[in-house]
């Protein structure tokens, strides 16, 4: 029998012989490593007795939040936005390399499996961002969906959360921006092309990988990167403006693609690009060196080495200016190589993308204060 020992974080003295984490079809890791605001820790400990030879689906549970808020702001200078959206919170794609994975023990869940099992869904969102716009004191600024967790996560489908969004921004020309990296994004088309036209809308496809086994492992529920690349080609046929990012880039995992995958966005019709190098915050890094350890053993370490020499000793900073793309000898290659392709695929610079705040039609206001 598999038991979960419970120990006080301050007690836990002894050694244990840990379970080996078994396969999981379709999710990113296979634990749940402790959050780190309890005042207890779990450690699976093998007894001797029969267990069962592998766990199957682990079934994805949707919970509702009443939100009271629905826009945060952020003041780093790293970012082009200072507002934000997040539909939803925890993301089902798995993507083991998340950096908004330790955001889910302020609920009370793993960064782990929890996080793409236990999805927090904003219900009322759009009611609740229609009182925000009416406040007298609200200011128009360009609004970032998804900059957390993705908004077309496979949730999206069914919920239409991040529609209900887009149709108050619509009908009150607010300005947007959208990161994402599935081709769900394709169903709202008619509102993106419609904003995109008013100069009030852009979008960020992100492309991790062109190699179907990588992608498979690496955000098991996340579209794959030709269907990606297609999204990107039928955004910019209607009009919309797409900047590719190529994120995370991983040392040894798939930083020899950079140059393949900045050339296929570039013909799918993105006009900016940009990259993000491996962030590995707080419960991540520890949930990515196990997954390097499972499916890429002979390099875990050299991985690991590559990281840290481009985090100045650690597995993460997070000083601004560096936290997107590292420092050291292998990140400044990277950024040497991205920005030497960039500007021969004639991208142009993702800042360039500015979007028209004025246009912005506050909620309940009559014709003549419009005018």
């Amino acid at each position: 029998m598999d038991r979960e020992i419970k120990t006080p974080r301050d007690a836990l003295a002894r050694e244990v012989k840990r379970i080996p984490h078994e396969p999981i079809k379709g999710r990113g890791t296979q634990y749940n490593p402790d959050n780190r605001f309890s005042n207890t820790t779990s450690t699976p400990v093998d007894d001797g007795w029969h267990r069962e030879e592998a766990r199957g689906r682990v079934p994805t549970t949707l919970i509702e939040e009443r939100a009271k808020t629905i826009i945060s702001s952020n003041r780093s200078p790293d970012i082009p936005f200072n507002y934000s959206i997040n539909p939803y919170r925890g993301c089902e794609h798995g993507c083991i390399y998340c950096y908004a994975r330790p955001s889910h023990a302020y609920w009370d869940f793993s960064a782990g499996l929890d996080f793409e099992t236990k999805i927090i869904v904003k219900t009322g969102a759009a009611g609740l961002l229609r009182e925000t716009l009416s406040k007298p004191g609200y200011r128009c600024e360009t609004l970032c969906i998804g900059a957390n967790t993705d908004p077309y996560q496979p949730a999206e489908a069914s919920l239409k959360i991040t529609r209900s969004i887009l149709e108050v921004l619509r009908e009150h020309r607010h300005p947007f921006s959208i990161i994402t990296k599935s081709q769900l994004i394709g169903r709202d088309i008619d509102i993106l092309a419609e904003m995109a036209k008013l100069k009030l809308c852009s979008v960020a496809i992100s492309v991790t990988t062109m190699d179907n086994h990588l992608k498979r492992i690496l955000e098991p529920r996340a579209s794959s990167g030709d269907a990606r690349l297609a999204i990107i080609k039928k955004l910019s046929d209607a009009g919309i403006r797409v900047t590719m990012l190529v994120a995370p880039v991983i040392p040894l995992i798939n930083d020899a693609e950079l140059e393949s995958i900045l050339a296929a966005g570039k013909r799918a019709g993105a006009i900016s690009a940009r990259y993000i190098f491996l962030r590995l915050p707080g419960e991540v890094a520890g949930l990515f060196r196990t997954w390097l350890e499972e499916h890429y053993p002979d390099r875990a370490a050299h991985v690991m080495s590559l990281v840290q020499q481009s985090r100045a000793g650690k597995d993460y900073e997070s000083e601004f200016g560096k936290r997107m793309v590292g420092r050291g000898v292998f990140a400044e290659m990277l950024n040497q190589r991205f920005h030497v392709n960039e500007r021969k695929l004639g991208f142009i610079e993702a800042e360039r993308f500015s979007l028209d705040n004025s246009q912005f039609r506050r909620p309940g206001a009559s014709q003549m204060q419009l005018f």
